[in-house]
Parts: structure tokens; C-alpha cells; sequence
């Protein structure tokens, strides 16, 4: 019954979705391919859709493997300052004007790409001083790190002019709006991708998860496992931070309503994760486009206002209050 109720609820959503937005369409006009609705539909709402979907379940999965590999509720690439490098990469791409494409790609992707990267592997090279008993540990310093990049980014906004601000600005609020299917297409093949790296290493994680040693006398090279999945989930971040700017707490939210859904191996639970962050953030931003302040209300506050008090009451729990 409950998994019958969900899946009416997610056809539903999937159904309405396109609908909602600043111009009402009619079931009519969409069908007709001289009509300006027929454009709205199929170039805007259609894959923002689908953008929406690709997104969240990119972002649930990162926080799926983040938690698993570092067995630690509070573990996203979000709360590891990944999302922020690559917030700081943008940022410095709008400075420098570098708008353009480069061999078909946009500059201020590959920017932030290369943010969330740069990111990664200082959090990597920091995390060997740390003791490894002390997962805590690389928890602050990815705070730290955060809160690193925000203030240089807050450096690029002081010294930018207003559009570069106001590009700056739009950027880091997260944004789905999305114009032809070239970014939902690459998002929903970076979905498939690690959709199937986690097939692979479904085995490995769950061992990993229970106990590295005991990962390790199975025969898991429990190392070479963590870097493969976590330079590959930061690549995913950086590419989806990239193209819609951070849009934080979803793969804090999802996983953990998943695992109290789904009681069940982190194995079984990869793919109704993937499938309830799809839906998660198209209902967010669902939320976000019906309603209206003059201007769409940029996701990013959707997910923060959800998310916010459930980080909260990660921590409570943790501490068993």
C-alpha cells in the first residue's frame, strides 16, 4: 500500500509538473507546433523536467556514497565544500568575462568544473594529516573549506561590477531554468554513468560501509574504492554545480528518508534513492515555480528551507538529544 500510494504520487508529480509555471498551458496549444506553447512545453518545461529529476538523483547519490564511504550521517559533497569550489570556479570565470564556448563547451562550466576538482584533492591531501579514527574531523575541515571559498567568492563580488554581480548572485541561489535539451541530455548521461559505476562497486560499498577492515579481508581495496568514487562523484558535482549552481541538502534529505522507507543494504537502496531525489527536488521545484514574488524563487532556497531544519536534526540526533 505505501509503495503503491508513492508511486501515485511521483506519476502525479511527473504529470503536473510540466504544466506549472508564469504562462498557463493548455493540452491543446502544446500539440499544435506553430503555437508558442508547443515551444514552451517541449524547449522549456520538458527538460527542465528532466533536468530536475537528473539533478536530484545526482545529488541523493552523492550523498548516498559521501555517508557510506565516511560513515557519517552529515557527509555530502555539499557539506565537504565540493559545491563550494565549484561555486568559487564559476565565480572566477564571470570575473574574468569568460562567458564564451571553448571546443563547444562553456568556460564557466569548465570552471566550475575544475573548482569542484581543485576542491576534492585538497580535501584529499588535507585529510592525511587527520586521523582516520576521527571521521569528525574531515567533516570541520570541509566546513572549513566552505567557508574558505564563500569568502573568496564574496572577494570576486566586492571587486565585480553589477552585472557580474548579479550573474554571481543568480548563480549561487541554484537555478533549473533551462533552455533546449544539450544540458538535461549531458546531466541524464552523467545519471547513467554513475547509475552504473555503483552496479559495479555495489558489493565493495556495503562492505565498506559495515567495516573497512572487514571490507579488506574480503578482498576489497577499500582505497582504491573510495578514490575512484569519490573523483567520480566530485566530477558529477562539478558538472551539475556547473550548470544549475549549488543546490544544497538533497543528498542530505533523500538517503536518510530512503533508509527509514527501505531498511534495508545500501545495495538495495541505490536505485529507490536515485528515483526519490529525481522526484524530491521536481517537487521543490514544482514549489518554486508555483509561486511568484514578482520573479521564480530560485530552488536553492526550496531545498535550504527543507533541508535546514532536517540538518538540524541530524546533529540532535546524533548527540541524543
Amino acid at each position: 500500500m505505501r509503495n503503491l500510494t508513492i508511486f501515485l504520487f511521483f506519476l502525479a508529480l511527473l504529470c503536473i509538473s510540466p504544466f506549472i509555471g508564469a504562462v498557463p498551458l493548455d493540452l491543446q496549444n502544446i500539440l499544435n507546433p506553430n503555437h508558442l506553447q508547443y515551444q514552451i512545453f517541449f524547449e522549456i518545461r520538458l527538460p527542465r523536467v528532466l533536468v530536475a529529476f537528473s539533478a536530484g538523483a545526482l545529488l541523493a547519490l552523492g550523498g548516498l556514497v559521501f555517508q557510506a564511504l565516511f560513515r557519517n550521517d552529515l557527509m555530502t559533497p555539499y557539506t565537504l565544500g565540493i559545491s563550494s569550489g565549484a561555486v568559487l570556479g564559476t565565480g572566477i570565470a564571470i570575473k574574468l568575462g569568460l562567458t564564451s564556448l571553448f571546443f563547444g563547451l562553456s568556460l564557466v562550466s569548465v570552471f566550475g568544473f575544475s573548482g569542484a576538482m581543485a576542491s576534492l584533492f585538497v580535501l584529499l591531501y588535507l585529510a592525511r594529516f587527520l586521523d582516520r579514527s576521527h571521521k569528525e574531523s574531515l567533516l570541520l575541515l570541509g566546513i572549513a573549506l566552505s567557508l574558505f571559498f564563500t569568502a573568496a567568492l564574496m572577494i570576486l563580488f566586492f571587486l565585480g561590477n553589477s552585472v557580474q554581480n548579479d550573474m554571481i548572485l543568480h548563480f549561487t541561489m541554484g537555478s533549473l531554468a533551462i533552455l533546449g535539451w544539450h544540458n538535461p541530455l549531458l546531466l541524464s548521461f552523467a545519471l547513467l554513468f554513475t547509475l552504473l559505476l555503483l552496479y559495479v562497486y555495489r558489493f565493495d560499498l556495503q562492505l565498506i560501509t559495515i567495516s573497512e577492515e572487514s571490507a579488506k579481508l574480503r578482498g576489497v581495496a577499500t582505497k582504491q574504492t573510495t578514490h575512484i568514487l569519490l573523483i567520480s562523484f566530485s566530477i558529477t558535482t562539478g558538472v551539475l554545480v556547473s550548470i544549475t549552481g549549488p543546490i544544497g541538502f538533497v543528498g542530505l534529505v533523500v538517503p536518510h528518508i530512503v533508509s527509514k522507507l527501505y531498511p534495508v543494504g545500501i545495495q538495495k537502496r541505490i536505485g529507490k534513492t536515485a528515483l526519490f531525489g529525481g522526484f524530491f527536488l521536481l517537487f521543490c521545484d514544482t514549489i518554486a515555480r508555483s509561486i511568484s514574488f514578482g520573479s521564480e524563487v530560485p530552488i536553492g532556497i526550496v531545498t535550504a528551507l527543507i533541508g535546514g531544519p532536517f540538518f538540524i536534526y541530524l546533529i540532535l540526533l546524533k548527540k541524543g538529544v
